[in-house]
């Protein structure tokens, strides 16, 4: 009878910095970073099963970081994000043996790289309006839908999300909030799908412990952070996941 957890190495030396990354985008500082969990973990097995790991690590950051910014978050945007969100995890879920998930991460990537580029060629002014709400609705349902898919839900909300220039904590928190509620609502497609198998949990339960320290890292360093600063580093953590997700899904 073999060991029911992963025993390898190299998996664990990417596993152990992407719960961390994890855990700290998941408290809002250096949000993005968060989605380049999986394509680190995919180094070493495939993506479905490192998002089937990640499952129950999400589920205790969630809970952590809801607790922490549970009065911060913005109740009309969430009414407005979480049907849109909802509705993509079904599409993901439908649709997940069909697709190549390195396409999919692929696309995400090249998106990523472009809502960045257009942020610095065309900056906003200070007065601009915000987002179009349909716009708002297709980038909602996009990260339902790649979040389902590899949790790299961050950039497709984010291209929506950011421009509306919320404080950090309101931003953090909102994130956390919609993701909980995101996060939730995968479990019984992976169960439907196979994905929750022995094995699979038996790894994630070695790498919770990692959780609550990444979250205390990041609420730690959200409500301390300038708003300058704090958005410089999600720009960052995009730049970064655009760039690994595009790799991973075109080379």
């Amino acid at each position: 009878m073999s060991f029911p957890i992963i025993t390898d190495p190299f998996f664990y030396a990417l596993a152990i910095p992407a719960v961390l990354l994890l855990g700290i985008s998941k408290s809002g500082f250096g949000t993005g970073f968060g989605s380049l969990a999986v394509p680190m973990m995919a180094m070493s097995i495939s993506v479905p099963q490192a998002a089937a790991i990640l499952m129950p690590v999400l589920l205790l950051m969630d809970t952590l970081s809801l607790a922490a910014f549970r009065k911060d978050f913005d109740k009309q945007l969430l009414k407005f994000l979480v049907p849109f969100a909802l509705l993509g995890t079904v599409i993901g879920a439908l649709l997940f043996k069909l697709l190549d998930t390195h396409i999919v991460a692929g696309l995400v990537g090249a998106f990523t790289l472009l809502f960045l580029a257009q942020r610095l060629l065309f900056p906003p002014r200070p007065n601009s309006p915000p987002p179009a709400r349909w716009l708002g609705a297709l980038l909602t349902i996009t990260s339902g839908f790649t979040s389902f898919v590899a949790h790299a839900g961050g950039p497709p909300i984010n291209a929506y999300v950011i421009p509306l220039r919320l404080s950090p904590v309101k931003f953090t928190a909102t994130m956390a909030f919609l993701f909980f509620v995101v996060n939730l609502s995968k479990w019984i497609p992976y169960a439907w799908l196979g994905l929750l198998d022995t094995r699979n949990m038996a790894t994630s339960v070695m790498l919770l412990p990692l959780a609550p320290i990444g979250v205390w890292v990041g609420v730690r360093l959200a409500r301390r952070i300038s708003e300058v600063l704090f958005y410089r580093f999600l720009y960052s953590g995009m730049f970064l996941t655009g760039c690994k997700l595009l790799w991973d899904g075109f080379a």
